[in-house]
């Protein structure tokens, strides 16, 4: 079976009427959790702005909590799960600012629950990695707004 192309969708989507559409969105949703997160914050980004990088943050922070990183193993592996999971969460948002804050936060949190101090040089890839795709997020930002994330950038660096 052929998968048709992006545009022959839009054309066969565009023949439905509304209530189709509901029905068929809401199918959609029914298959994956990320399909439904993705709709979700969709929905909600007009009235709530800030509601994905506060659920992603608190989503993460409790992972962070549970998380080993009492040996340089456990740290490693448990690292390298959380970024996996946080580059689930980012693809659910196109806006650079809040991909920007995901990922400071999850250098941020790095730091603070002391995977780094291993010297592991996974966990030192896998920090300057995500840092590195903050910096060329910020790059692209308007002036004001990358003079205000290098204060955090400058934070994470030393």
């Amino acid at each position: 079976m052929k998968i048709p192309s992006l545009a022959q969708l839009k054309k066969e989507l565009s023949y439905l009427n509304e209530k189709e559409l509901i029905d068929l969105v809401a199918d959609l949703s029914k298959f994956s959790r990320d399909n439904k997160s993705y709709l979700f914050f969709k929905l909600n980004e007009k009235d709530q702005p800030q509601l994905y990088v506060e659920m992603v943050q608190e989503e993460l922070e409790l992972d962070f909590q549970t998380a080993r990183g009492d040996h340089s193993y456990y740290a490693k592996k448990s690292a390298q799960k959380l970024r996996r999971k946080m580059n689930k969460l980012l693809k659910l948002s196109k806006v650079k600012t809040d991909q920007i804050e995901v990922l400071l936060f999850f250098c941020e949190k790095l730091k603070e629950y002391g995977f780094l101090r291993h010297r592991n040089q996974v966990l030192d890839n896998i920090y300057q990695m995500q840092l590195a795709k903050a910096v060329k997020l910020i790059s692209g930002l308007h002036e004001d707004l990358q003079f205000d994330y290098e204060g955090r950038v400058e934070e994470l660096t030393t």
